[in-house]
């Protein structure tokens, strides 16, 4: 089971439609199973039952997951499959000691893959949605996968199947949750 999490301000907020909404559905469309958790509600049993996750996107302004940083300790010893999408790519590298630095953008940008990854196997650039405020500094342990001329687009961890993608691939890039879900697939059938 695939738990996605939702990092919007507030649960049930009209920003899910938007952010996790079309997570959902490249989900559904692939016949994955999951469960979609509220960042403030996630539990024990609900990191205990998931195989993996995807910690989903918000939007600009909206970076009230950041002033709760003790609520995301449990990345740094998950050891399963993660997908963090923009401000969940933020959460991620935060957990890990990554700081966030301001870097706006959004709308499209093209991305170039600068190291050799089973997530972009076959791609040396291709065309992304972003909408993000801030970029990270790849933290310790990570490696930078791809860049558009701004940012640091994609880190992994170095030794397990941590990702983190600043643009959405929800948007006009589903082929990469889709490639992330085959990744993830040993974890996903234990």
């Amino acid at each position: 089971m695939i738990l996605v999490i939702d990092l919007c301000y507030r649960d049930g907020s009209l920003s899910r439609d938007e952010f996790v909404g079309p997570v959902m559905r490249t989900l559904q469309e692939a016949g994955a199973q999951f469960a979609v958790r509220h960042y403030a509600a996630v539990s024990a049993p609900d990191l205990e039952a998931a195989n993996a996750v995807i910690l989903c996107g918000t939007a600009l302004k909206d970076t009230g997951f950041m002033e709760h940083p003790g609520r995301f300790g449990w990345l740094a010893v998950f050891e399963r499959p993660v997908l963090g999408i923009s401000s969940g790519m933020l959460t991620l590298a935060g957990a890990f000691g990554g700081v966030a630095e301001p870097c706006p953008g959004i709308g499209m940008t093209d991305v170039r893959v600068i190291a050799p990854d089973p997530l972009f196997d076959g791609r040396e650039t291709f065309a992304a949605y972003e909408l993000h405020e801030f970029a990270v500094q790849v933290p310790r342990g990570f490696i930078p996968l791809a860049v558009s001329d701004r940012c640091v687009q994609a880190i992994r961890h170095r030794s397990l199947l941590l990702y983190g993608l600043l643009f959405h691939p929800e948007v006009r890039s589903e082929w990469i949750i889709e490639r992330f879900l085959r990744l993830a697939e040993p974890a996903l059938s234990v």
